[in-house]
């Protein structure tokens, strides 16, 4: 299959197409607009439907809108946009409705700055908007697995029947890299007939279908989130994705981080192992569900000395890696939150201090 050099932006956007994605709706915001700009284009060419809403609030519920109707929908937005979508995200949670979000992160808070950032952790992995849900939450670490979990996020919404999000900072959105469309990630649409409000007669049937989140009953309301914790607990079970570098030597340093900034600690282990000192790290592919049992294991083997959450922001992830870690480990954290992304001499100056 042959690679082709695209921006991160302009990937995301192809690969949501080859996966099947004839609506996308969204509103503009740096540094994620390309996506729109990309498909305005190329959806009509393949008879689908973008539309631009006035408001990133409507944009949520056109994509609520959709979802429920059983098509194959995303949006794609930048953290404060995002955040106004949060209780569309929440509705759409609640009644069980399948649909892909992708948040470029800028910095913040507030309308903060248009560099990269991982500060949208806790709003991707914590709910972001109101009552006990949760998001599948996919990160990559560049435009490849971007391009790869944005196809496979509409297949897993539609198994789990609930929002799925790809979080990526800024610098994935803007940089350029050759990639390919694996046509193994290219799946049909599961049969919506037996919930989506796609019409009794498209569907030769006399049941109306009904989608809400509304539930004035409380053992409904009860029931409803039992059947959620049910999805979330089935996730653990079957979604989580990891890397782990290094892994196989006896390393004295673990390093937590994913995204951009998994991509400078690797490079900063290459060089510290030229040197003689061994570091691993454990990459999180799945911010939810949490590779919980992995980050345990690698932390407790028999030469690690101390752990490390490598993150750009002020400290998100390191929260899950201390609750992880249970205290077998004493659990450290470096990072920065202002656009700049920290060299690998620098987290080999972190690592060195740690030793």
């Amino acid at each position: 299959m042959a690679k082709v050099l695209m921006k991160g932006n302009e990937a995301i956007g192809e690969a949501a197409i080859r996966a099947g994605c004839k609506n996308y709706f969204a509103y503009p915001i740096t540094p994620q607009s390309e996506v729109a700009e990309y498909l305005v284009k190329r959806l009509p060419e393949e008879g689908g439907v973008f539309l631009q809403g006035e408001s990133e609030v409507a944009v949520g519920y056109m994509i609520f809108g959709a979802s429920a109707a059983g098509e194959r929908v995303m949006t794609t937005s930048s953290s404060p946009g995002i955040s106004l979508m949060g209780e569309a995200i929440s509705y759409i949670a609640a009644a069980q409705c399948p649909a892909v979000f992708v948040n470029i992160v800028r910095g913040g808070p507030g309308l903060g700055g248009i560099l990269p950032s991982q500060g949208d952790y806790f709003q991707a992995v914590k709910g972001g908007g109101h009552g006990d849900y949760h998001l599948l939450v996919m990160a990559p670490d560049g435009v490849q697995e971007a391009v790869e979990m944005t196809m496979q996020a509409f297949s897993l919404a539609e198994k789990y029947r609930g929002p799925v999000m790809i979080m990526g900072d800024g610098l994935i959105g803007q940089m350029m890299e050759p990639v390919e469309f694996p046509d193994d990630l290219k799946t049909e649409p599961t049969n919506k007939d037996d919930w989506a409000t796609n019409g009794m007669n498209s569907r030769n049937s006399k049941q109306r279908n009904l989608v809400k989140s509304l539930f004035l009953d409380p053992t409904a309301l009860n029931d409803n989130n039992l059947a959620l914790k049910a999805k979330y607990a089935q996730m653990k079970k079957e979604e989580v994705r990891f890397e782990l570098y290094n892994g196989d030597t006896d390393y004295q340093v673990l390093i937590t981080s994913y995204g951009t900034m998994s991509r400078v600690c690797r490079t900063a282990i290459d060089q510290l192992k030229e040197a003689g000192i061994e570091v691993a790290m454990l990459r999180p592919k799945t911010l939810f569900p949490f590779p919980e049992k992995a980050v345990f294991e690698a932390a407790c083997k028999d030469s690690c000395k101390a752990v490390i959450s490598i993150e750009m922001s002020m400290g998100q992830m390191v929260e899950d890696v201390e609750r992880c870690v249970k205290g077998r480990r004493p659990v450290a954290f470096y990072g920065e939150c202002g656009g700049d992304i920290p060299s690998p001499e620098k987290i080999i100056d972190i690592i060195k201090g740690l030793l």
